[in-house]
């Protein structure tokens, strides 16, 4: 059993290339899992906590409806953003410059296997970040992710969420509006989920810019307390 998490924080990077590489070390994870099991061995699996900051891109889950999103590609272009049908749960959603995107790809069977409390511990960790910034967060039933005010007209989410699971390997993660340019939500139904505001850090704190690196070490700090997780940074080459 592998308690220890390799993080990555990646900087700024192109969203299609980054999935890519998540699939690199999410099927870098399985090939340890069945070669254990075909050879009877007890090879340690790896576990990465991914962190990156993508260009404007939205993304439509599996299960996602495409009418979610609002604008035409010739639109998509001209806001210099991009659209892409991936592969994890939940319906669409927005990443871009301001937001911090954490993918973890970890063995959930180094430490529960229980793909409920893996997410209910992934929105505890942007909980218990945003209660260090004076922020009530919660979750609202049935929605998965992070909201403010929940249970009132004033309800709005600062945190998506959507991942995938297979033999108890995790992919893709939470998003979290940090300082993001919130006129983009304007283009889709966030989530798929009609009449819900969307907030942002900044906004709340009422800042013009909140430290992305101290955000970081916060959820950092809180996803290695709720997992029980030892956490190594491996430092990485950042794209421009």
């Amino acid at each position: 059993m592998n308690k220890q998490i390799e993080i990555q924080d990646l900087g700024f990077k192109d969203y299609k290339e980054t999935w890519e590489y998540q699939e690199t070390l999410f099927q870098q994870i399985l090939d340890v899992k069945i070669k254990n099991r075909r050879e009877e061995s007890s090879l340690e699996t790896p576990n990465y906590f991914l962190l990156v900051e993508h260009p404007h891109v939205y993304t439509l889950g599996k299960s996602g409806d495409v009418s979610n999103l609002l604008i035409s590609e010739a639109k998509l272009a001209e806001i210099d953003a991009t659209f892409y049908k991936i592969n994890r749960g939940g319906d669409i959603t927005y990443h871009g410059p301001g937001q911090i995107v954490g993918y973890p790809i970890i063995d959930l069977e180094n430490y529960f296997t229980d793909i409920h409390k893996y997410l209910r511990f992934l929105e505890e960790m942007v909980i218990l970040t945003l209660a260090e910034y004076g922020l009530k967060a919660d979750r609202s039933k049935g929605e998965t992710g992070v909201w403010l005010d929940v249970g009132t007209p004033f309800a709005r989410k600062i945190c998506a969420m959507g991942v995938r699971a297979s033999r108890w390997v995790t992919m893709h993660g939470f998003a979290l509006n940090v300082n993001s340019n919130l006129g983009y939500f304007d283009h889709m139904i966030p989530c798929g989920i009609r009449g819900k505001a969307v907030t942002s850090l900044h906004v709340e704190l009422g800042k013009a810019e909140v430290s992305m690196e101290e955000v970081k070490e916060k959820l950092l700090k809180h996803f290695s307390q709720l997992f029980e997780a030892e956490m190594k940074e491996k430092v990485v080459p950042k794209s421009d």
